[in-house]
């Protein structure tokens, strides 16, 4: 089977693109949060949020005609729990921005359940803002009954949120609500390492044969014998046992059996046996990604790996298909790929698909997977730029690994991207990107080279979907060089859409990316891992 990015809205992706009952596990981190920089992918090294990327999801979460219509889609979709559910709600929270982003989650919601198996499960990460709101969903759509638990992950030991004035604790977790289509869900056990106190503390026995340490466990079945369990006498004790006459005599032979000063039976766990403590419902031992850590990619709300790979690896086997519809930038997909999981990713911006193949085909050299939605030739980006020219020039911007800076709103000031580079030990300077999506000439060159004068930046790099002519390449030409710590290059450097297709890019020294890569998955040793 294919792996699978697309690129779009993850409703039509859904509806258009996703089987019904094809999906063992979903994960997914709808972005929400009343701080509006909550969504800004793409960051300049001031910190600085990229305007484009905010307003690819702004109008998202505001009830409008389009949360209207989801409201609608719900009310018709059949499914009476979840109708009648968002109706109650919208006469509590009202038409607000809140109310926006449970609708267009309850919508997506009734088609992730659609193409859940029902051995499958699916895991929503939210924070305190909305989890009450959407575990009242989730239990519409789902049913209370698959409800499985409520995960706390504890992201930070204390958070900068307190002090100054504040009147609260300090907000260190995130939620996941964990939910399964049915009773007969994917699950392994999971083991965290067993904390030395702890182990000190509780195997605290030694055994006279082996001399190893060891703690004790009952031997009583439970629920007693209304569960099934055999009823017998043994060592002049009567009960329900966990095990069959059979096999406490096994373990009475082996020596796994401690009795007390009246006879009672305990069966022994040693320590050298023990696989660790079954992960509980608080997770306090993965944190969240600093700005030191090498796994971080510079994206805001990316979680950890190994928050990822607990998950999967807990509900879903090898080869099964892994989805994440608010993919952002990847770490869901990533994780299912080492894991050797099948994978689909949607997202509804170019910048995150292109992050996301680059960090795929950089951590996994030789990977295969189908990417939809992007151009992939000449004619397709000429059809992108007629039907929507923010995210031709967006998904432009992202062939060279640029910052998008382009809005909707106003003007742009000829300024549709930043890459920024790096011109000595601690100086960072800037590339400017324009991006011509139409008719071009060389008064769009001296354009260019009147905003890097103006925004003080170092190179301009122009990019069109039709050829240059040769005055615009005499006019770049006469730009001159800019003399970095690499040599020189020019100043003004001009590419075709058809030659960055081609693989084509600009001259940039030392460049700084838009996000750095990750770093490059040893398969072989993860084949050891799961042995």
């Amino acid at each position: 089977m294919t792996d699978h990015l697309y690129y779009g809205d993850n409703l039509d992706v859904l509806r258009e693109s996703i089987r019904d009952e094809s999906v063992d596990l979903i994960y997914l981190d709808p972005p929400f949060n009343s701080n509006a920089t909550y969504n800004a992918l793409f960051r300049a090294p001031s910190g600085e949020a990229s305007q484009a990327q905010i307003e690819a999801f702004e109008d998202t979460w505001h009830w409008n005609d389009a949360a209207e219509r989801a409201f609608d889609d719900v009310m018709r979709s059949g499914n009476a729990q979840a109708a009648d559910m968002l109706r109650a709600l919208r006469s509590f929270l009202r038409d607000n921005d809140m109310m926006a982003y449970i609708t267009h989650i309850s919508v997506r919601m009734l088609e992730l359940h659609r193409v859940l198996k029902p051995t499958g499960s699916l895991y929503l990460h939210c924070d305190p803002t909305a989890s009450h709101y959407l575990k009242v969903l989730l239990d519409a759509v789902f049913g209370p009954k698959n409800f499985t638990n409520e995960i706390i992950w504890k992201r930070y030991g204390a958070h900068n949120d307190v002090g100054q004035g504040s009147k609260h604790y300090g907000r260190v977790h995130d939620a996941l609500l964990f939910y399964s289509k049915s009773n007969e869900r994917c699950w392994h056990q999971l083991f965290v390492p067993l904390d030395q106190e702890y182990a000190a503390e509780t195997y605290r026995m030694i055994d006279e044969t082996t001399g190893k340490r060891f703690t004790t466990t009952p031997l009583t079945g439970p629920g007693g014998a209304e569960k099934g369990n055999p009823i017998y006498e043994w060592n002049g004790h009567t009960r329900a046992w966990r095990y069959s006459k059979e096999t406490m005599q096994k373990l009475h032979d082996e020596g796994r059996l401690y009795y007390s000063s009246t006879g009672y039976p305990r069966q022994k766990l040693f320590l050298e046996k023990s696989k660790g403590v079954p992960v509980q419902s608080i997770w306090s031992d993965i944190r969240s990604l600093s700005g030191a850590m090498r796994e971080r990619l510079g994206y805001p709300t990316q979680k950890p790996l190994a928050l990822l790979e607990r998950i999967i690896s807990a509900s879903s086997n090898e080869g099964d298909v892994v989805l994440d519809p608010f993919c952002g930038c990847g770490t869901t997909i990533h994780a299912a790929e080492k894991l050797k999981r099948r994978w689909i990713g949607i997202d509804i911006t170019h910048l995150s698909i292109s992050l996301i193949e680059n960090r795929l085909r950089y951590a996994f050299p030789g990977i295969k997977f189908e990417i939809h939605g992007s151009p992939k030739d000449l004619d397709g980006a000429r059809d992108l730029a007629a039907r929507d020219k923010y995210q031709f020039q967006w998904w432009a911007v992202s062939l060279v690994d640029a910052v998008p800076q382009n809005s909707k709103k106003g003007a742009d000031g000829g300024v549709d991207g930043h890459i920024y580079f790096k011109s000595g030990a601690r100086t960072t300077e800037k590339a400017i990107v324009s991006v011509k999506g139409g008719g071009i000439g060389v008064k769009d060159v001296r354009e260019l080279a009147n905003v890097v004068d103006r925004e003080k930046a170092k190179i301009g790099v122009f990019i069109s979907l039709e050829p240059h002519t040769q005055p615009m390449v005499k006019e770049a030409t006469g730009a001159g060089l800019y003399d970095g710590p690499t040599g020189k290059v020019p100043k003004l450097q001009l590419f075709t859409i058809e030659e960055l297709l081609g693989g084509k890019r600009p001259r940039i020294p030392l460049i700084e990316r838009a996000f750095k890569v990750t770093e490059v998955e040893d398969m072989e040793e993860q084949d050891e891992l799961d042995l």
